[in-house]
Order: C-alpha cells, then structure tokens, then sequence
C-alpha cells in the first residue's frame, strides 16, 4: 500500500486488510495521497471506534456539548446553511444528453476541477475512512456505502442517520459494487468553518458510483450517503428494474388499532411530508428516502434506507409535534444545527416558548435587533436549522424499520401545495394514472420563502431536485415497474392536497385534518369506502367524512364545505394539464403511457364541462 506509514498505524492498517477488498484499499491511497492528512483512521462498527468519532467532533470543535446529557450543536458558517443548487453538478462524460433541468458539468473537466480543490484538503486534519450500509444488513436492499471526511460532525451524523457497515464490507468478499463519497471541509477559518465558500463544489459522478464534496460543512452538502447517494441509486434503480424514491414510510393503523397498512409518501418541502409521516395514531419506518424492489411473489416492498431524521427544527412545538418535540427535550444521543443557544440549552423560532434576548447562533453572539451586514435583522435560529436524531428515540417508530425484507407497500400519497385546483385527497383509477399524477405534481411557493406568493414550480414525484437521469427514463421505470405486479390493484395512488382555499382566501382545514382524509385512503384500499368517481379519479363520500370527522374529532363536517372543497375545477385543471404538458415538451423519448393518461384526464374534464355546463362541479353532480 503506497501510503506513508507514519499517518497510519499499524491497527488501522489491518482493519483495511480485514476487508480483503482491493478497490477499498486503492481509494483509501489514493485520497490520502492527494488529500495529505496528517493521519488516517478507520473506524469499524465497534462502539470504541463509534465513541472515537464522537469524541473528535467534540475536541475538533465541530460540536459542543450543551447542558442536557448526549446533546450536542453544531454550526455552520453563515453562507453554508442550505444544499447548493448551483454548484451540485452530475459530471457528464462526451456524448451523452440530460434533461434540461439537471445541473452537469462536463465529466474531464469537472473531475480536474474538484480534484485540483481536494489537492492538500486535508493537510493537518484526520482522514476518516467509514463504513455504512444504506437499507437494511444482510439484504436485496443493501448497499454498501464508503466515506472518507475530515469532518468529525459528519462521520457522526452519519452514526445517528446509517447503520453501521464494515461488517457489510467484509461480506463483499472483494466485490468492487459498493458507493463511494469523498468529502473535505477544506481550508478551515478562526471559527472552524469552511473557509473557501467560493469554491465549494459537489460532484456527482455516475460512472464510478462516488460522489466527491469540498469547502462544505452543511450536512446536505457534505454528508454523501443522504442527498447525494439518493441520486446515485435513483440512477442505479432506473436502469435495473426498481425505484428509488424522495418518500416516507409509514404504518397507517385503521381507527380500533386492528389493522396496519404500509403507505409510502412524496411532498415537495412545505407540504405536509413530515406532518403525515408522524400523524398521532400511526408508525413510522421513515421520513425522507425508500428503496421500492420486488419480492419472490411480484409485490413491492420498501425500506427506509436510513435509521435516522436529519430534520428542520423550526416551528417543531409541543402541540403540533410532540413526539418529536419530547425526543429534543429529553436525554439522548442528538446533534443541533445552527439553533440559538443560552445557558447550555437550544433555543429555536417557532418553539412554542419564550426565546432568551441574546446567546450564540450560527452568526457568533447574538442578541435581539441584530442586524446582519445588509441591514436585515437576524433570526435567533437559522431558518434552516435542523436536528439528527435516531428514529428509535421516537415512540412511534415501527417494528419493521430494519427488517431485511422491507415492508409491503399498498399506498403512495402524492402531495403538493395548491391553493385553488386540486380536492384535499382523492384516488387514482390505476397505477398508470398514478404514476401520471406523481409527474405533473407541482407545488406553489409561499412568500415568506421567496416573497411572492403562489408561483407554482413543477416537481415530478416531488424528486426533480435529485434526479439525475433523463425525465423520460425514469417515468418510464416508474410505467414498467407496475406492470411486473402479481395483481394490477396491488398498489393504489392517492393525490392530497392540504392547502386549498376558499373564495376568502382562508384554507378550508385545519392541520390535523390530514387524519382523516389518511384514515378513509387506508379504509378505501380495504373496501370499506365507496367512492364517487369523477374526471380526475374517485373522491369520498360525504357521508363517510361526516362520521370520521365526529369519530376522530368530534367535529362537525357540513354538507355545504364538503360541497366546496370537493368540487372539481374544471378550468383550473385544464390549466395545470396545460402547464404539465409544456414542462414536459423538450424531453425525448417520454413514454406514451404519459400522453395517453394525460389526453384520457383532458377528455374527462371537457366531457364533464360539457355535460354539466359548468366550470366548476360540485360532487353531487357526479353521484
């Protein structure tokens, strides 16, 4: 092994050896060579080498110990607080064609360029080489996953987030198909934070299935096996007959406790991901990613491929989030991120209780009034802030979160942000359909993010972010994928929407209302609901929302809102179907399955204007 024995001891050593894996052993040389660190350590998945790392981040500096038992925070520099669109980019070799919307660089010239930045990276810092398995050990789901960082605060998020994998790797027997992610924080400033900003890059290579980072602490930058091992499998799955999905799982349990059915769900950021992943009654398996393969017998199963929440804190409270909010007030093993801290304890906006006038926050002291250098007050807490914690800190976690088997998937919910078109759920009339429906999801922007208002950007699956083949092949994975069921039926789609407004501009529900429209899509797949079919799919009956309301809440459901919220907007679809189809016009080769699903919704909705001589229809139109 062509590296300087002195930056590696002979202990370390043979856990490389250990491995008997020759590709492992070429990358690790071959990034301490251009990489310089002062010294190599590789951490297997003893609880000594896990308890080294934790350790690190704490003499680093990367974390800070606060003054409850195993919490930590840790900040980012103030212009290293979000992923970086601009400079996320998928190298492309000559040759081959992207869709319009994927960031690419070409691959030579991208590889000399990050490459040229990781040159001396690491120069006085530790190189640590970690092992981890996305999904479940020992399964059809697996993949190995190999990360070399400077950064001690991401080897250990990745602790909370992955399960441990060197024992993974000593069962490749030498198999070179594994991830690999090289990650460098890079020259470092007075406050331990990523100095070179402009030149933080994040490179995503296909060819190799590695991604590399640099100048970058924040953790949907710098940790590869979240964000940008996502984009490595959707690739991986595309082209070998499974999917890779931007989805939660969760356990969704009929009302006496008698039954549990498995629903994975994709929401653009904002729209009620998180929210319906941890309605009160319900488990969770996960909340971000899933891995969709199927079994022996054709029918799909899903699961999670972390074991951990990398989540946004803000507005986190005890009335709205409580099993989350008692896990972040608790005793236990968790990072902060970019909170405000006083006395030893986080503060965060939107906490539920008072926040102290000043503390230290991702900007340095902090006190209230400040102001940043262009005049703009600074919040206590980045809007951004996050926490990472275990998913079994949570009280609600499902029993099948590690089964190598995954869990049987019945349900998708595709849910977006729309305040004046679409029904807050309705069911597709086949997989077809519902696949159609996740590729015209579009989600509306709110003015506190981007000052204006209800601009709606298209976000197919709610995934566009991350995906990093051609739009056209991987809606035609998605159309494939449902063919190879064992019965066409086995998996329904839903469509939600929680955000649609009245002719005053007030949202027609509450929050908390997503629990029943959940509950009558879990009830509908069992054949307790009947349903009312209309031009864009099936939609409860009023008569079936009136009880659940009343058993659930014990609220009243009128007749008259049923009759608005569930009216279909024929203009306003025919609208959006117009929108869709120009996002879509620049792609080749788009499947047909999409123009027929999109012409037989466009006919619909004219026959239906046709016949009723209306614009928008109330549902009792259609029963």
């Amino acid at each position: 092994m062509k590296i300087d024995r002195s930056i590696l001891s002979e202990e370390d050593y043979q856990k490389l050896v250990a491995l008997n894996n020759p590709k492992v052993m070429e990358i690790v040389e071959t990034y301490a060579n251009l990489c310089e660190p002062a010294k190599i350590k590789v951490i297997t998945d003893s609880p000594e080498d896990i308890a080294y790392v934790r350790q690190l981040a704490l003499e680093q500096k990367e974390e800070r110990p606060l003054a409850m038992e195993g919490h930590t925070v840790h900040f980012d520099g103030p212009k290293d607080q979000a992923r970086d669109k601009k400079n996320t980019r998928v190298l492309l070799p000559k040759g081959k064609k992207l869709s319009k919307h994927i960031n690419s660089i070409d691959r030579e010239e991208g590889l000399k360029e990050i490459l040229g930045y990781m040159k001396g990276a690491m120069k006085g810092k530790i190189m640590l080489v970690r092992f981890f398995s996305l999904g479940p050990k020992n399964s059809r789901f697996t993949i190995p996953a190999l990360q070399i960082t400077d950064s001690a605060y991401v080897a250990h998020s990745e602790d909370l987030l992955y399960r441990q994998g060197y024992e993974v790797f000593q069962k490749l027997n030498g198999s070179p198909e594994f991830f690999y992610f090289v990650h460098s924080a890079g020259e470092l400033d007075e406050n331990g934070n990523s100095k070179n900003i402009d030149k933080r890059r994040i490179y995503i290579d296909l060819e190799e299935n590695r991604v590399f980072s640099v100048n970058n602490q924040y953790a949907g930058n710098s940790l590869g096996l979240k964000k940008l091992a996502l984009r490595l499998a959707i690739n991986k799955a595309v082209y070998e007959g499974w999917l890779t999905e931007h989805m939660f799982i969760a356990g969704v349990h009929n009302l006496d406790k008698t039954r549990k059915t498995y629903f994975l769900g994709a929401f653009p950021s904002g729209c009620g991901k998180t929210s319906t992943a941890m309605i009160p009654g319900n488990t969770i398996v996960g909340d971000d990613i899933a891995y969709i393969r199927l079994n022996e017998k054709n029918e799909p199963h899903a699961v999670n491929i972390e074991r951990g929440i990398f989540g946004i804190i803000k507005d986190v409270n005890p009335v709205d989030d409580p099993l989350i909010f008692k896990v972040l007030t608790t005793p236990r093993e968790m990072i902060f991120s970019n909170v405000l801290v006083h006395d030893g304890k986080p503060y965060w906006t939107g906490m539920g209780i008072e926040i102290p006038d000043r503390g230290i926050n991702f900007q340095g002291e902090w006190y209230k009034g400040k102001k940043d250098e262009n005049g703009k007050e600074i919040p206590p807490s980045h809007g951004n802030a996050r926490y990472t914690i275990r998913l079994e800190d949570l009280e609600n976690v499902d029993p099948m979160l590690h089964d190598p088997n995954g869990v049987p998937m019945r349900a998708i919910i595709y849910g977006g942000r729309d305040s004046d078109t679409s029904v807050p759920i309705f069911q597709t009339f086949s997989w077809n359909h519902g696949v159609f429906i996740g590729a015209a999801l579009e989600s509306e922007t709110t003015a506190a993010t981007l000052g204006q208002e209800g601009v709606r950007k298209h976000n197919p699956m709610a995934n566009l972010d991350f995906i990093v083949v051609p739009l056209s092949d991987y809606l035609k994975a998605h159309f494939k994928f449902g063919k190879k069921f064992s019965k066409p039926d086995l998996v329904q789609i839903f469509s939600t929407n929680y955000f649609l407004k009245d002719e005053n501009g007030k949202f027609f529900d509450d929050k908390v209302d997503k629990k029943v429209w959940l509950t009558w899509a879990e009830g509908r797949i069992h054949g307790e609901y009947d349903a009312i079919e209309t031009p864009i799919g099936y939609i409860p009956k009023y008569e079936d929302l009136k009880v659940l309301f009343d058993k659930i809440f014990q609220k009243e459901y009128s007749k008259e809102k049923y009759e608005k919220e569930f009216a279909i907007r024929i203009t306003k679809w025919l609208e959006k179907l117009n929108r869709v189809e120009k996002s879509f016009e620049s792609e080749e080769n788009m499947p047909q399955e999409f123009y027929d699903e999109l012409n037989a919704l466009r006919n619909r909705l004219l026959a239906a204007k046709e016949k009723y001589q209306a614009e928008i229809i109330p549902p009792s139109s259609f029963e």
